[in-house]
């Protein structure tokens, strides 16, 4: 383990989102909430000393990384983060320690679950802050790190295969940081396009920076409780769009930009996608028609609710918690579902369905017929063994997962019932944010225990990690020196 290597990561990252706290701060000054401006700064402060001391004491050090430096780096990286950018809720004492860990965790997992049960309590600069760590968790903060620093090191791919979402990992180009660079000029340029349009429709900068944020890390968090039941047809129509532009690999608006849109549009990723909103929609749309007065507004938001469950993103415009039956059993299923490959959404992901789907495929004919040789293809690639088997183990270790958070909120959380916990479990684990019951789309998490608060959030980070980093860190295998 090269561990001067991660500490100098973490000293770089840390630096980094002292930086970004100081937007937030800026935030707070302009609004007049001076306290909570200084206790920004004053949380910028603590992360940049820390950050900045760890560079100093290893700034001489072998700079290789390897698999397992990767997800060390990555694992401790989001831990880090989480513990310093929860500091300005606590210094400004509009959070407890555990309920800011909480409600930060989600910000950066992109999970959108909050503890908090009036947002009017909590100042302009910390709203911003907590939506802000939305965008900065969507596309990943090592991503972000490898896209603005000159990358020094050797097998930096490692960390982007440990953070960046998805059964297989491909650079756009050769170099790793231009890949980077990429990926976020190309995630500022759809998150500048919405928050344009959102002004066009009303809301003025602040809002429709919360609500970009929110939209463009699939996350979840604004500013109102009832989210955005109260806004208008046109920015609930913006919103979605934009949700379900964010759910698409970014892999394929690069192959669209360099005039590839031919290659682009043939994803087979894509078409499932597409094709699992469409009749989503469909459904939901049939068996809520009768709750509202015409066709338009029930197109609307059977399109927008499907939307934002399956990109994980967890904005709402209705109470579907108190659908009926077929509708949220509709809901329900998508919750695992998840965006594309590449994106910025959570869950499972479609194209880890594909390929579980195929190797179910591949092992029945090989059943029927023994000494057939199956190769599993994806866009038109063969896939190796070891891909599969990744998927398999991730599918296993996933329900193993969601199992065993809820079993801890079932024993430590008695009087809640099943309903509750279960669809608390995943929608932590797969980033969605809100569930039924007590956690209904209009409802908070605050009622759990401290406890059970800690156990979803690690629920989050597992789920926005995609399990292997942090299972990883907890091997002493891994720790050793080479």
């Amino acid at each position: 383990m090269n561990r001067r290597m991660v500490i100098y990561t973490l000293g770089i990252l840390l630096d980094i989102e002292a930086v970004l706290m100081l937007l937030p701060a800026a935030v707070s000054f302009m609004f007049g909430e001076l306290r909570t401006g200084a206790m920004l700064v004053v949380a910028s402060g603590a992360a940049a000393m820390v950050g900045t001391l760890g560079l100093f004491l290893c700034r001489k050090h072998d700079r290789t990384i390897y698999a397992k430096e990767g997800f060390v780096i990555v694992s401790l990286a989001w831990l880090a983060m989480t513990l310093f950018g929860a500091l300005p809720f606590v210094f400004a004492g509009e959070l407890g320690f555990v309920d800011a860990i909480f409600e930060i965790a989600s910000g950066f997992t992109t999970t959108g679950a909050s503890i908090i049960t009036d947002l009017d309590k909590i100042s302009r600069g910390l709203m911003f802050w907590r939506s802000f760590t939305h965008w900065i968790g969507g596309m990943g903060v090592l991503v972000l790190m490898m896209a603005i620093l000159p990358s020094d090191t050797d097998g930096s791919v490692h960390i982007l295969k440990a953070e960046m979402p998805g059964p297989t990992f491909g650079k756009l180009v050769p170099k790793l940081r231009k890949t980077a660079m990429i990926l976020y000029l190309i995630y500022i340029g759809i998150s500048a396009t919405e928050a344009i349009l959102l002004m066009c429709g009303g809301l003025n900068l602040y809002e429709a920076l919360i609500y970009t944020f929110g939209t463009a890390g699939t996350g979840g968090f604004g500013l109102k409780g009832d989210s955005l039941t109260t806004y208008t047809p046109y920015v609930q129509w913006v919103i979605a769009i934009f949700m379900m532009l964010f759910g698409v690999n970014f892999n394929l608006y690069y192959l669209a930009l360099m005039g590839k849109v031919k290659s682009a549009v043939k994803s087979r990723e894509l078409w499932l996608y597409l094709s699992i909103i469409a009749v989503s929609i469909c459904i939901v749309g049939f068996h809520i028609r009768t709750l509202y007065t015409n066709f338009g507004d029930t197109v609307r938001t059977s399109t927008f609710q499907v939307a934002s469950i399956v990109t994980t993103t967890g904005y709402s415009t209705a109470d579907f918690d108190s659908w009926n039956g077929v509708a949220k059993g509709m809901l329900f299923l998508l919750y695992f579902v998840g965006g594309c490959a590449g994106s910025t959404a959570g869950g499972i992901k479609i194209s880890r369905l594909i390929l579980l789907g195929k190797t179910i495929r591949r092992d029945l004919r090989h059943m029927v017929h023994p000494h057939s040789v199956g190769v599993v293809k994806f866009e038109g690639k063969r896939v190796s063994d070891q891909t599969l088997n990744g998927v398999t183990s991730f599918f296993l270790l996933y329900c193993a997962i969601l199992a065993g958070v809820f079993l801890l909120l079932s024993v430590f959380e008695p009087s809640v019932n099943v309903e509750t916990n279960l669809t608390a479990t995943m929608a932590t684990l797969n980033n969605v944010g809100p569930g039924f019951g007590k956690v209904g789309p209009y409802l908070s998490y605050a009622f759990y225990s401290p406890f059970s608060k800690l156990a979803l959030t690690l629920s989050m980070l597992f789920g926005r990690l995609e399990i292997y980093p942090l299972i990883l860190i907890l091997s002493p295998n891994t720790w050793k020196r080479r």
